[in-house]
């Protein structure tokens, strides 16, 4: 199951972007909150795990109210999502076809349910760090999340 969910953004992703080809650098999110997350860092370790390394930047948020705008991309198939990843581009752009790097991605844990939508959405939670193998899933995420807005 080792890169499981990395493999489905990979395919997902540039299945979309061949039924869309038009790539819109344009709306790529940029905020003062996604540089703080932009600054982990990620080893490789001699066990083939992919750690993550905090900063001090994003250690002092650790635990606290987060806000961040974002794309929703779901990881399991419905209308309503509850876990979900929130990138800085749309799902209908290829994130791995090398046009705009590997995105950052964190999970995100609603307390309730949402709606689907293509649109950015807004979210506020409590932002939290795990020491885990980044090849598994996202070791950054945003827990009691609720929409914004």
């Amino acid at each position: 199951m080792r890169y499981v969910w990395l493999l489905f953004f990979l395919f997902t992703g540039c299945l979309v972007q061949a039924q869309n080809p038009k790539h819109n650098p344009n709306d790529q999110l940029r905020s003062l909150n996604w540089d703080i997350i932009g600054t982990v860092k990620f080893e490789l370790t001699e066990k083939n795990e992919l750690n993550p390394v905090y900063t001090d930047a994003i250690k002092r948020f650790e635990h606290k109210p987060f806000e961040l705008k974002g794309y929703l991309i779901p990881i399991k198939t419905g209308q309503k999502q509850q876990k979900f990843l929130l990138a800085t581009l749309p799902i209908n752009q290829c994130f791995f076809c090398g046009q705009n790097g590997v995105p950052v991605m964190i999970m995100i844990e609603m307390d309730q349910p949402i709606s689907y939508s293509e649109k950015p959405i807004t979210v506020v939670g409590i932002l939290e760090l795990e020491q885990k193998d980044a090849s598994y899933a996202p070791p950054i995420s945003i827990k009691h999340a609720r929409l914004k807005g």
